[in-house]
């Protein structure tokens, strides 16, 4: 997008983003997501992102979120435990390994840097 804009977020479409299997721990969670904004040199990314219930690991990027609806307990390896549910704001550092134990659908507002 090249101007200024709005969105309202718990309504936004998204597309179906699918999870590497590697990653599933437990349950059959299903990703979908959508950039909204994304700098010239591709360092920057905003976006929404959602995932249905169930366990999953990753490596996370330098990101700030709010969560929009929905609940996950985030264990960050060698760090706190984050309970997140709406409104909640919450920051991962590049590198962190986390595994998110989603309770209930859980849709994010996000900031990317990379």
């Amino acid at each position: 997008m090249t101007h200024s804009f709005a969105l309202h977020i718990p309504d936004a479409d998204l597309e179906p983003d699918p999870l590497d299997p590697g990653q599933i721990v437990s349950g059959n969670p299903e990703v979908t997501g959508k950039v909204v904004w994304e700098s010239a040199d591709g360092r920057q990314i905003r976006g929404i992102w959602q995932i249905t219930p169930g366990v999953v690991t990753d490596t996370e990027a330098d990101e700030l979120f709010v969560v929009i609806s929905g609940s996950a307990t985030i264990d960050v390896e060698d760090g706190p435990t984050l309970r997140v549910g709406p409104g909640d704001m919450a920051v991962l550092r590049a590198g962190d390994r986390t595994t998110w134990t989603v309770h209930e659908t859980l849709r994010k507002a996000y900031a990317i840097n990379l």
